[in-house]
């Protein structure tokens, strides 16, 4: 595997920098020490501007090339921020905040790409402008949006943008991708549900919300099994149900939550469409009132096909022809890069992160060996695309 040399002499001091971010998480927009741990070393490695708080706690650095003949400029983006859940790891760089953790992987996708950021600072050895970016907030946040809508692409001119995320249960060295949709669009759902609150022993003297919302929890799932196309992918899950407090009251509301995801736009709507007739006409068959709350987050992560084809060539001339995939199964997960392909073309990729705990859970781990293999795509990508004379 053609992995840059330079990064054998780096990657224990790069494993050092996402050890220490791993081991103090933040969530959302409370990335404070981990910008200041970024924007810190980006100085340090003296890119050529940084530029804090964008999008909130963002972190930007832009590095010149040593000629600027070609006029291009190219982002690449890693995310911060962890996730609320409590570290099961033992490891000795585990969280060492109760409730937070990075089951992620973003400690590493940070550390990766500030190593790329100090390489290419030392070597300038392209031609144009490489611009790194540091996101906050891609747990549910919506960091990439809130960059954007500080201005990122504009103000620093970024024609294409690439991201890159850790897969676990694939090997160390693979790389996986695919034109058009690759992650799900990620949309939340509320349902409130408003009947007659009776006693327990009492059921005909009220309208009971519980029995409302377990209709509910059933019938939106004919959305998926009769409402769209077999060869089409959608995903409806309900995932709280509250309502009452005590054994012998029949409850007078109900709030149910929920996510639905889908990989095409017509199905996106399809689901909105129908979720907001079951709702209402179930609760009003049993004397109940309903409201849905449908709020499209997260767009469908869509490829585009010239800058995925490019990057699946950097990613074979790292790891082989044998280890790209580049008709990987798309995933029913959400990634708000999704906002930053709506802005400018561009691809994201998926690096294999070996024989993992899944991502978002309590036993995961970032695996260090994919370290010096994403800091050389990085690089590659950037040599390659701003090719110097």
């Amino acid at each position: 595997m053609p992995i840059i040399n330079r990064f054998a002499d780096l990657s224990e001091e790069i494993t050092e920098w996402r050890r220490d971010i791993h081991a103090h998480p933040e969530l959302l927009y409370d990335t404070h020490r981990t910008a200041e741990l970024v924007a810190d070393k980006l100085k340090a490695f003296g890119v050529d501007e940084i530029a804090t708080g964008i999008g909130q706690t963002g972190v930007v650095g832009v590095i010149r090339g040593k000629t600027n003949n070609s006029g291009k400029v190219i982002g690449l983006r890693a995310d911060m921020d962890a996730l609320p859940l409590e570290e099961i790891t033992g490891k000795p760089y585990a969280s060492t905040i109760p409730g937070k953790m990075h089951a992620c992987g973003h400690d590493g996708h940070t550390a990766m790409l500030l190593g790329a950021a100090k390489y290419l600072a030392e070597t300038r050895n392209f031609d144009g402008t490489a611009v790194v970016i540091f996101q906050p907030a891609e747990e549910g946040g919506a960091g990439a949006k809130a960059m954007i809508e500080d201005g990122l692409m504009d103000r620093f001119g970024i024609q294409e943008v690439y991201g890159m995320h850790n897969l676990p249960g694939a090997p160390v060295g693979t790389f996986h991708i695919r034109p058009g949709s690759i992650m799900a669009a990620a949309d939340r759902l509320r349902i409130e549900i408003e009947g007659t609150g009776c006693h327990a022993a009492k059921p005909h003297e009220g309208v009971d919300t519980i029995l409302v919302g377990a209709h509910i929890v059933q019938a939106v799932q004919s959305i998926a099994s009769r409402n769209t196309d077999p060869l089409k992918s959608v995903v409806v899950s309900l995932t709280t149900f509250n309502a009452g407090f005590t054994d012998n009251v029949i409850p007078q509301t109900a709030v149910l939550r929920g996510t639905v995801r889908t990989l095409d736009p017509e199905i996106r709507d399809l689901a909105e469409a129908r979720l907001k007739q079951i709702v209402p006409t179930i609760a009003e068959a049993f004397g109940a009132k309903a409201t849905i709350h449908y709020k499209r987050d997260y767009p469908i992560t869509s490829n585009h096909e010239a800058q995925t084809e490019f990057a699946a060539g950097i990613a074979r001339e790292i790891a082989g022809a044998d280890n790209v995939d580049t008709d990987v199964p798309p995933t029913m997960g959400g990634e708000d890069f999704s906002f930053m392909l709506q802005e400018r073309p561009g691809a994201f990729i998926f690096a294999g992160n070996g024989d993992t705990a899944m991502l978002h859970h309590p036993a995961y781990d970032f695996n260090d060996e994919l370290i010096p293999v994403g800091c050389s795509y990085w690089v590659k990508l950037v040599e390659t695309a701003m090719k110097a004379d």
